[in-house]
């Protein structure tokens, strides 16, 4: 089954539309709101778009000009994107095809996999995506509705999924995580100094913070998190070393592409693996979608069926 850090793609276009739709329905909004004092319309509109919105220097910005280049940009983009969502929606209620709260809770469950809780998930999705809990649950309802629409006729039985899990052991073993620290140099010599520090006593995360190259963890003493044992966004040298420690060990200097690396392990776990009816169910859904028509392909016929036309040749 798919990796969850695939979903990032999906989120991160997520992300980019609701900033596109946020900014797109500035001008719209603005002109529907009542003014203090009764003005011409078309006055009033021509006010928004003077506004400035931004200075660099003595250089204004003004929201016509924000808006022109959103719209050539994205405009197009979101657009589409409005139109799946409505058509998705139109199907849904003629077939009566709903999503309920329990589908809904399981696709989020799935989606905070890696992450240490719910409210880490949520405060990341908000700081990294600008995303709110509301527009995430949002999103996941209009993706599963999507994929049981396209999956209606297929039936995937019971005797398919374990013969699935029976073929693929590695996507349902357990896991151990490891929880790494790590300080990165430019040389072996500076490598063995920070050793010769440590072993004096000196603290892991002062170190790391004042001598580790690596500003994504340098400021956090060098913490990696909870990590697999197989992460492909870390140093595989770093992981190698790191499962040959015990908890609180530190290596010895480990070679990288560019530098040096100390690593620390902190802690390392097994990870816990989603109950069978949870994993029974998304092996489920991914053989159904696997036998389903491009998703892709299945929205462009239901614009043909509600009869989508785009008048604006700019945004065709």
């Amino acid at each position: 089954m798919q990796n969850v850090k695939r979903l990032w793609g999906v989120i991160i276009v997520m992300a980019v539309c609701n900033l596109v739709l946020a900014s797109l329905l500035i001008t719209h909004t603005m002109n529907q709101s009542e003014p203090s004092h009764p003005a011409d319309p078309e006055q009033q509109g021509e006010q928004n778009k003077e506004q400035v919105v931004a200075k660099i220097g003595s250089r204004e910005i003004k929201r016509q000009e924000l808006q022109t280049a959103l719209e050539r940009h994205y405009g197009a983009e979101l657009l589409g994107q409005l139109l799946d969502r409505d058509v998705i929606s139109l199907e849904g209620n003629e077939t009566g095809t709903t999503i309920g709260d329990a589908e809904i809770t399981r696709e989020l469950k799935r989606m905070q996999q890696g992450y240490e809780s719910e409210e880490q998930f949520y405060a990341s999705m908000q700081n990294q995506l600008g995303l709110s809990q509301q527009e995430i649950k949002e999103d996941v309802t209009n993706k599963l509705l999507l994929e049981k629409l396209a999956t209606s006729h297929i039936q995937i039985t019971d005797a398919q999924v374990e013969s699935y899990i029976q073929a693929h052991p590695d996507e349902f073993k357990q896991e151990t995580e490891y929880n790494i620290q790590q300080i990165i140099v430019s040389t072996k010599d500076q490598a063995n100094k920070v050793i010769a520090a440590l072993a004096k006593g000196e603290s892991f995360e002062i170190l790391a913070r004042d001598r580790s190259l690596d500003d994504a963890t340098n400021n956090t003493g060098g913490d990696l998190g909870w990590i697999e044992g197989d992460d492909p966004f870390v140093a595989a040298s770093v992981l190698e070393a790191a499962k040959l420690l015990k908890a609180g060990e530190i290596s010895k200097p480990v070679a990288l592409s560019q530098g040096f690396a100390i690593v620390k392990l902190k802690s390392k776990r097994e990870k816990e693996n989603p109950d069978q009816a949870f994993i029974r169910e998304n092996v489920r859904r991914e053989l159904a979608l696997q036998e389903a028509p491009p998703l892709k392909d299945y929205v462009s016929q239901l614009r043909a069926k509600w009869k989508v036309t785009i008048v604006d040749p700019e945004f065709k």
